[in-house]
């Protein structure tokens, strides 16, 4: 069997090539089906000028509070941030250039299955050993192969899927709190924010505001330089760690029977199957990394969770049944959202947040709101996993660490 089982095919074979040449990922495929999920495939107006204009003035008052509450620096290059309301198509975009690293990274622990023979292993769950190379069905072995080769369409079909859901969702840039480039101008989705208002009944523009707050919150601490490295480069170890798993879609594919009436809507149920069809499996490295990467994402999202809620409530009487709303949305999300998350290595699952929360909570019980801006000054005073739990112990470790005497 050589690498191109279709090369003595003139029109085949150079499909082939074409396959070949596409990359780990194919990416205007990513794009296009992100794009049609995002929007139902319909045409989507631009944002409305009034509306722009009025989300950077509630910017501006947002950015304010957030710097006097929180001490932290919003400004980029010393230049102050612009909220901007973008559309869905526009978001895809953005976010596509900006999750692009983790993903080529994630194609490459994907891509890391042993050679077969003189052939490249192609990863993605879809290699078999020379053994079974010799044992194979040829029809089989060639369906082995054309599938090695389509594994990078089929790659970019599932983040496409993936990101186009997560832009029907969001309300902005950083509902995952994950770093984008640096940047003047934070992206938010306002028909998406003024859908979830009326669904809600509240008042669009306090939603607004408080999806402000929100996201410059994030902004400032992703911005941070040591939560940014720390957390890009956990982030990149988590998506560089997953291990292929060879039997993952053959075993679904051997179980198909062509008799059966249902037979097609199985086949587009298995091709449909993210987790099947990237055949991504934990790692044990993964599994070391996890609780670091846990603890890390718990405390940015448990104290921008805290801090929107002080400044809302100073600022909107509707600020208590905006967080509950927000806090419901968040339990909503369907298996593309959560198998996103699985991929990238975050957890934000409701007890991933309230541990978040219980730690900042406890550190101003014990050492009062300025104890809590010791978070972010420097890389050693991030809390380890167990002090998460204990946030005397963190409170305890930072004294030790001030008191030269120790």
């Amino acid at each position: 069997m050589s690498d191109d089982p279709f090369g003595g095919i003139p029109f085949l074979g150079d499909l082939a090539k074409l396959l070949k040449a596409q990359g780990s990922i194919q990416w205007e495929a990513a794009r296009q089906l992100a794009y049609s999920n995002a929007t139902d495939g319909q045409t989507e107006p631009n944002v409305d000028p009034s509306v722009r204009f009025h989300l950077q003035e509630l910017g501006r008052v947002a950015e304010l509070h957030v710097q006097q509450a929180t001490g932290l620096d919003t400004t980029v290059g010393g230049r102050a941030l612009e909220v901007v309301g973008v559309n869905r198509t526009a978001f895809v975009s953005y976010t596509l250039d900006a999750y692009r690293p983790l993903f080529e990274t994630l194609a490459g622990s994907l891509g890391q299955a042993p050679a077969i023979g003189n052939a490249p292993g192609t990863g993605f769950g879809l290699d078999v050993t020379s053994s079974e190379l010799d044992d194979a069905d040829p029809g089989l072995a060639m369906l082995s192969q054309l599938l090695g080769m389509v594994a990078p369409t089929m790659l970019g079909m599932a983040i496409g899927s993936m990101v186009g859901r997560l832009a029907r969702r969001s309300f902005g840039q950083y509902d995952l709190p994950i770093p984008r480039p640096a940047s003047t101008e934070l992206l938010v989705l306002p028909a998406t924010i003024q859908s979830f208002a009326d669904d809600w009944s509240l008042p669009g523009d306090e939603v607004l505001l408080w999806v402000c707050l929100h996201q410059i919150v994030s902004h400032a601490v992703l911005g941070v330089p040591h939560v940014r490295s720390q957390l890009e480069r956990l982030l990149r170890d988590h998506a560089g760690g997953f291990r292929p798993d060879p039997s993952a879609l053959t075993d679904r594919l051997g179980h198909l029977d062509p008799s059966d009436g249902d037979a097609l809507a199985e086949l587009q149920a298995v091709f449909g199957d993210p987790e099947v069809l990237l055949g991504a499996v934990r790692s044990p490295e993964q599994e070391l990394l996890r609780p670091r990467l846990d603890a890390l994402v718990a405390v940015i999202v448990g104290f921008v969770d805290h801090s929107v809620d002080h400044m809302a409530l100073q600022l909107m009487g509707s600020s208590g049944r905006i967080a509950e709303a927000v806090r419901r949305r968040r339990l909503e999300a369907g298996t593309e959202d959560a198998f996103l998350e699985r991929l990238l290595g975050l957890s934000l699952t409701r007890q991933q947040v309230e541990r978040g929360v219980s730690f900042v909570d406890g550190v101003i019980e014990r050492g009062g709101a300025e104890a809590v801006a010791r978070l972010w000054s420097a890389e050693r005073a991030l809390p380890t996993p167990a002090e998460v739990d204990a946030p005397g112990l963190w409170l305890a470790r930072l004294e030790v660490d001030d008191d030269p005497t120790a």
